[in-house]
């Protein structure tokens, strides 16, 4: 069944099988309209484009051919079935070579015209949603990420929708994967955009003066406090503080920051006064914060109030072109900065890039790229130009195999093993043409000049 109402226009010059197929999708929530002559179908066609067209190849004006022609040119969004008689396969091929979707046998019998309208809807509205994606997609570089991948747009769209909470954000990935840069598209898209963005690294300070980088200190609360000092959390009021590497903090103050985040409220070292702030809290690490837990080595409370909107960063291994677009962009960038002349990369330098596995993501891929335009001249960064470890290809190519002594399987010509895939397909649907090519995302087309091509042999 047709499930969706669509504009169809019926060309059929033979008046009682144009009856006949109005009486098949009388039923149908579709708007369908019938002439019968390509002349009036070209009027028809310019004054309101309709969805789909079910076009008949022999009409008494004019081929079928030369309005696929002028489709072709004129309309591209208007899909065509084409109507041939059973004996004109090679002329529907032919069609079909010129933008036609698909093509019926005549006479057409109600159940195929009814399938084959369905089909093509769903054709119709998987290609509308490949346009959006796509623009989607092909967005410009998003607040600081550079990514058309799937993985990076589920980011975005999560970035998107969580910046403009007050929720905690924490963020999950390797080391590399741009955690920081994910807290600061968070900021950069809340209200409170104009408010300071801070940073602190929880690995990287002392266990001993976390507490007094967190919260402040007064002067004289421990030795070598020579003054009053702010920490993060009063520098980061009425904007957002990023807590990198949060599972590296220590379970005592773990504590004090869960304090914090209950009361909205802070008390410097040394001081009895609490200090009112409002700060949106955004962690990361690049381990798995359940299994910190499970350790005794995180606080289950302290995770259960950071985990309110969790957004985990794909390693780079896993989004595909990304990694070309990212070092392009990574040439240029270093290119002008080092005032070097290179403008991108060799094929088989991106050949190389891609076949690696990143264990250092992004960070990783950084240094690679800068490595090669400091120490070398050129327009094109070249293979040879790459350090170590992709420097070589058994290194580069993180797919290898290893080298064994069992006998290799038998090489199986690809035109028989193609023959297989599409007799299965035809028989697990039937005999229906349209839905195996469906299932094996090719064109109808595709497998009526297979199947003919095999008869004629």
């Amino acid at each position: 069944m047709v499930d969706e109402r669509l504009s169809v226009l019926l060309v059929e010059d033979t008046a009682s099988l144009a009856a006949l197929y109005q009486a098949y999708l009388q039923d149908e929530p579709l708007s369908l309209t019938v002439v019968s002559n390509g002349q009036q179908a070209l009027e028809h066609i310019r004054r309101q484009p309709p969805d789909i067209l079910l076009l008949d190849l022999i009409l008494p004006d004019m081929p079928g051919m030369e309005i696929l022609k002028w489709l072709h040119r004129e309309q591209p969004n208007v899909t065509t079935i084409v109507m041939t008689a059973h004996g004109s396969v090679d002329v529907a091929v032919d069609a079909m070579r010129l933008g036609a979707h698909d093509f019926i046998n005549k006479p057409v019998e109600a159940e195929r015209l009814k399938v084959t309208l369905h089909n093509t809807m769903k054709f119709r509205h998987l290609n509308q949603l490949v346009d959006r994606y796509r623009h989607e997609i092909e967005r410009e570089p998003f607040q600081g990420f550079i990514g058309a991948s799937l993985p990076m747009q589920k980011v975005f769209r999560l970035i998107e929708n969580a910046a403009p909470s007050t929720a905690t954000v924490f963020v999950t990935g390797e080391s590399g994967t741009g955690k920081e840069v994910c807290a600061e598209a968070l900021h950069q898209l809340s209200g409170r955009r104009e408010g300071p963005f801070i940073a602190l690294n929880c690995a990287a300070i002392p266990k001993d003066l976390m507490e007094s980088e967190l919260f402040g200190h007064i002067k004289g609360a421990f030795t070598g406090a020579l003054q009053d000092r702010d920490g993060a959390v009063i520098r980061a009021d009425g904007g957002t503080l990023f807590m990198d590497e949060i599972c590296e903090m220590d379970l005592e103050l773990q504590s004090k920051l869960l304090r914090f985040l209950q009361t909205g409220q802070i008390q410097p070292v040394g001081s009895s006064q609490q200090i009112k702030v409002d700060v949106r809290i955004v962690c990361a690490t690049n381990r798995d914060p359940l299994v910190e837990v499970e350790q005794g080595r995180f606080r289950e409370d302290l995770y259960y109030r950071l985990h309110v909107i969790p957004i985990h960063l794909p390693p780079l291994r896993e989004r595909g072109g990304d990694v070309i677009s990212i070092a392009n962009a990574l040439v240029r960038q270093a290119s002008r900065e080092e005032n070097k002349s290179f403008v991108g990369l060799s094929e088989a330098t991106k050949d190389r890039l891609q076949g690696y596995h990143w264990p250092g993501n992004v960070r990783q891929l950084q240094n690679v790229i800068r490595n090669a335009v400091v120490l070398h001249q050129g327009e094109w960064i070249e293979q040879d130009m790459l350090p170590a470890p992709l420097d070589t290809p058994q290194t580069a190519n993180s797919t290898a195999q290893p080298v064994t002594d069992a006998m290799p399987a038998p090489i199986v010509p690809l035109s028989v093993i193609e023959r297989q895939a599409i007799e299965r397909a035809i028989s697990h649907c039937q005999g229906n043409v349209s839905r195996a090519a469906a299932m094996l995302e090719v064109s109808p087309s595709t497998i009526y000049r297979k199947l003919q091509s095999w008869d004629n042999n």
